[in-house]
């Protein structure tokens, strides 16, 4: 019977740096890239009301009144108005509750999502 303690395996020695093949790997820190904004767009129409496109930016966009009456009016006179800026899936959803909204009051509001540049 051996009732001998085993032997450690002999630990290297430490490099010197000098002479000896060793590969030094430096630490690099990691930056993640923020995420891709969208804005959310509504364009004009010569059918819908505009009362109910300042309730849709109230409603959707948690804008107050006076914010919503002047994107409203952009709208209007320029043909498109951003009413917020958000990721891409938050703005997806934007649209798609206007769209749905408008679609249920009978109205043809459009609304799209473009990324910001």
């Amino acid at each position: 019977m051996a009732t001998q303690i085993p032997k450690k395996p002999p630990v290297p020695a430490a490099p010197t740096g000098v002479g000896d093949d060793s590969v030094v790997l430096e630490r690099r820190t990691q930056r993640t890239k923020p995420p891709q904004m969208f804005q959310v767009v509504l364009l004009n129409d010569d059918f819908t009301p505009m009362e109910f496109v300042v309730h849709v930016i109230q409603e959707f966009f948690s804008k107050d009144r006076e914010t919503a009456t002047q994107i409203m009016l952009k709208i209007h006179l320029e043909g498109k108005g951003i009413c917020g800026i958000y990721t891409r899936d938050v703005a997806s959803t934007k649209v798609d509750q206007v769209l749905a909204a408008s679609r249920a009051a009978g109205h043809p509001l459009q609304c799209l999502s473009e990324p910001v540049e």
